[in-house]
């Protein structure tokens, strides 16, 4: 085995970023999937599933892919190839997980049961090479990395690009799907996803054809059987405590964001593009803030830094429940921008950083190379935070209809009521402050050099 290790140069850092585009089709699913099967008023498509059938679709899915993120990572930590034991799984998943993206906008139509399994199945295959991709991706940091700086940067890097990619297809959609659809909203949304995807599946090969990976990690690999690195993992309380802050974090997360569309249109009254302008305002300061909090987590760690963004979603998604109830409408503009700072450091910074630290701590007490695994874990938890998120949502967008909770779960709403809307901003904010007392809990540690 080489165990002459290069350094990561900037040039490195950069190529590692690029391949963070699968950030496009999270985005495309967590904003627009349910866009599409539980359409705004405004859109000139109707829906055609149930609430209840589209949470059982996707949380079905979200169930066969909890089985593949342990796996995959832990495949990933025995992978041994020319090619590293990262790469090969993101070369293999990039186009797959494109084409099952633009699957979900083609669906079966008929209602009831035959669409209900189409997008169960169509789940499925989307989330199972998500994790093909994702979580090698994200255990490339502690394989490319020598010291808690390189982990920082490398973290920060995919953040940057993770940023922009997020930025694109939240701020693009808008655009073409008017300028695709030509007044028919459902073509338009068609054509955007199948571009948007096209771009996420170059970045994933772009990374994998750039980068050497045996010559950072000196062709490490791990000879630990299943059972002994999941014992070694679950028994670290780091990790565990970390898990569930990241946990409950997501959910709230994924609820704010994936709740955008129908504040802008249904609350703020504003026409479609003006999701644009909105998502736009969030990550230009988002992006803004990155360069500071690398700073000031280079010196204080990513623990305090956590608390204080998480203090500030919980402020901010809670003031949106006031927007139009008391404050102006265009006081929108001013949430969302804000949130941007917090965003910043506790949805892209901190998680790969502080699960790289905590996978660095861990191979440098038991000498096991598990890295893959850690972040396949994380990988579950992050889709148990989706489906928790997917389940609840379109329950609390029509939860102000005045409908029985049986005819919520089994009819076909005429669209979202704004008393849903708004308690998505409550839900959200219950999330983050419950997220807050387990990173207070957290027992930071970080390796300065190895």
């Amino acid at each position: 085995m080489n165990t002459e290790r290069k350094k990561i140069t900037l040039s490195i850092q950069i190529l590692y970023g690029i391949g963070v585009s699968y950030a496009i089709v999270d985005q495309i699913f967590a904003q627009w999937v349910m866009t599409y099967y539980l359409p705004p008023e405004r859109f000139s498509f109707s829906p055609f599933l149930s609430p209840l059938f589209i949470a059982l679709a996707l949380m079905l899915s979200r169930f066969v892919d909890m089985v593949a993120d342990p796996l995959v990572g832990f495949w990933s930590d025995r992978l041994d190839t020319k090619w590293g034991r990262r790469i090969p799984f993101m070369f293999i998943g990039a186009i797959p997980l494109s084409l099952a993206t633009i699957a979900f906008f083609y669906p079966v139509k008929s209602g009831g049961i035959p669409s209900f399994l189409y997008l169960a199945l169509t789940g499925s295959v989307f989330f199972i090479f998500y994790t093909i991709v994702g979580a090698p991706y994200n255990a490339l940091i502690p394989e490319l990395s020598h010291s808690q700086k390189d982990r920082l940067n490398l973290s920060t890097w995919q953040s940057v690009f993770r940023l922009v990619y997020t930025a694109v297809a939240m701020i693009l959609p808008g655009i073409l799907i008017s300028l695709l659809g030509k007044g028919d909203d459902e073509q338009g949304l068609r054509l955007m996803v199948i571009a948007l995807s096209a771009l996420a599946a170059v970045g994933i090969l772009v990374t994998s054809f750039s980068i050497n990976e045996k010559s950072y990690s000196g062709g490490k690999t791990s000879h630990s059987d299943l059972k002994s690195s999941l014992k070694e993992i679950f028994g670290n309380r780091s990790f565990l405590i970390y898990l569930g802050g990241f946990l409950l974090f997501f959910i709230g997360f994924n609820n704010l964001r994936a709740s955008i569309n129908y504040f802008v249109i249904d609350i703020m009254l504003l026409p479609p593009g003006a999701i644009t302008t909105v998502s736009a305002l969030l990550f230009g300061v988002a992006a803004a803030f990155f360069y500071p909090i690398n700073r000031i987590s280079r010196r204080s760690g990513y623990r305090k830094p956590m608390l204080y963004s998480l203090a500030g979603l919980a402020i901010a998604s809670g003031a949106l429940f006031f927007v139009g109830r008391g404050l102006p409408l265009w006081t929108g503009y001013i949430i969302y921008g804000f949130c941007g700072i917090p965003v910043a450091g506790a949805a892209f910074i901190f998680p790969p950083a502080m699960l790289s630290e905590i996978s660095a701590v861990a191979t440098l007490k038991s000498k096991v190379q598990i890295e893959g695994l850690f972040f396949g874990i994380q990988g579950f938890v992050l889709k148990l935070a989706f489906l928790v998120s997917i389940a609840l949502l379109p329950l609390i967008l029509v939860s102000g209809s005045g409908l029985s909770f049986v005819d919520m779960l089994t009819s076909i709403p005429e669209g979202p009521d704004p008393v849903g809307i708004y308690r998505t901003a409550l839900v959200s904010s219950c999330f983050f402050v419950l997220s807050f007392v387990f990173y207070y809990l957290f027992p930071e540690e970080i390796v300065r050099d190895n």
